[in-house]
């Protein structure tokens, strides 16, 4: 099967061999990629909502792959347990309740070896949860479908350091790897940033005085890391 570039992207961080549960699987197409292709012998396909599970299961009924891939209704980690798996994938989410699922399940994500992270929203939010709770952002890709940019991070437990704010906004490891898309991405970003910018140069009040200023040095530091990545 062919999988979309963003769930093409997740799996291919996946390493063979290991033991995967798919948090919020929706459709079970992860689940099914990776049996097909031989990367993960059982995988665990769990979704919150009965819909999605149901869609999931009989994607995976049509596959004759019952015996491979199990599936779980419930919230979050809550449907795995301790030592279970080796990988778990949280995508297609907004980064605080990805963060809330990896803050609220500690007793299970403490053997988990890797975690395949990829927000739809408030990035930023779910790298500082990463940097403040001992996990290391170990490598990061973006994948795009249509007009959208998405971010995939794969992550371990390890303590890291922050060097730079702007690492919050723009994963380090985009950077450092001269990501393709990184340019495309950087650009979007900046012009959002210079309408937040337009909309608040007018305004007096002093709250939005510091709102410009903050915004202007996101500017500045995204502008820095364009010019720096087009020169390599």
């Amino acid at each position: 099967m062919k999988l979309s570039p963003r769930l093409q992207t997740i799996a291919e961080f996946i390493e063979k061999d290991t033991k995967v549960a798919d948090i919020g699987t929706d459709h079970g197409y992860i689940p099914v990629y990776l049996v097909e292709n031989n990367i993960s012998e059982k995988v665990i396909a769990s979704d919150i909502n009965e819909g999605p599970l149901k869609n999931a299961q009989e994607y995976i009924a049509k596959k004759n792959l019952e015996e491979k891939i199990e599936t779980r209704l419930g919230s979050g980690l809550n449907t795995i347990n301790e030592g279970e798996i080796d990988t778990v994938v949280i995508a297609g989410m907004g980064g605080v309740l990805i963060s809330e699922i990896l803050e609220d399940s500690k007793i299970i994500t403490k053997d988990i070896k890797s975690f395949i992270l990829q927000p739809m929203t408030a990035i930023d939010e779910l790298r500082k949860y990463l940097y403040d709770n001992d996990y290391t952002i170990i490598d990061e890709k973006l994948a795009k479908e249509g007009e959208k940019l998405y971010q995939i991070l794969s992550v371990v437990h390890g303590k890291d350091k922050l060097d730079k704010e702007i690492y919050l906004e723009i994963g380090k490891k985009l950077i450092e790897n001269k990501d393709p898309l990184l340019n495309e991405f950087l650009e979007a970003k900046i012009e959002k940033i210079s309408k937040v910018l337009e909309n608040l140069r007018n305004q007096k009040s002093d709250v939005n005085k510091e709102k410009y200023i903050e915004f202007k040095n996101k500017y500045d530091e995204l502008m820095e890391v364009l010019k720096l990545n087009e020169s390599k």
